[in-house]
Order: structure tokens, then sequence, then C-alpha cells
């Protein structure tokens, strides 16, 4: 399991590790997770190829809303279709595209500089 430290001035949810069963956020092992910079919850991620808007919830409909969508997309970097990078571009929401780890690690680092971002993690099995 690969340990974190959360940075002290970043608001919101705290990755505090990765592990192959997931990730330990705010203590609770999550297999994959969306994120706002007030909550964690657990998710139950379609495949990358068919993933929406409609899969992410409510994560979109924030007010304000987010700058952009950190998508991990588990073990490997695999991009979503372009009509899912379409829908939420039509929004004003971008859209940046890891794998898991990746993001997980970027997730601390644009909180910590108080960027208004969601995240969604897929599982790394």
């Amino acid at each position: 399991m690969a340990k974190f430290s959360p940075d002290p001035v970043a608001s919101g949810p705290a990755i505090q590790a990765i592990a192959e069963g997931g990730f330990r956020i705010d203590g609770e092992l999550m297999e994959a997770a969306l994120l706002t910079p007030e909550s964690a919850v657990p998710w139950a991620p379609p495949a990358v190829d068919a993933l929406d808007p409609a899969a992410l919830g409510d994560l979109l409909t924030r007010d304000p809303a987010p700058e952009f969508l950190l998508l991990g997309t588990g073990p490997t970097l695999r991009r979503p279709s372009p009509a899912f990078t379409a829908a939420l571009e039509a929004q004003g929401i971008g859209v940046e595209v890891m794998d898991s780890r990746a993001a997980a690690r970027a997730w601390g680092v644009l909180r910590a500089e108080g960027r208004e971002i969601v995240c969604a993690l897929m599982g790394l099995s």
C-alpha cells in the first residue's frame, strides 16, 4: 500500500493511501470513488468506453461548477469516448484523464491549490 502525506492546507477528502483493494480516503477503503471538495463517496463505475455524464451522479451539478473533472481510468490510462468529453466540455467542464494512481496524487496537489475540481477514480483491478 502506497502511503500519502496529505497536504495540511488542502480542504476536503484526503486520499491517504493506494492499494490493490482501492483507495483509503479519510480512513475509509473505497474500490472506486467520486470526490468533491466536500465529500467522497464509493462509486460503481461502468467501463471507460461506456462512461457517460449520468454515471457521475451529482458530481457535475455542483455550484459553483467544477473547473474540470479529474478522471482516473484504473491501472492504465484509457480514453473515454469523444462523446463523453464533448458533453462535459459543452457544460464548460474540462476533462483531465490519467491512470487512477496519478489522478489520486493530482487530487491532493490541485486541492491544496484551492482548485474547484471534482474527481472520479476507477478501481485498480
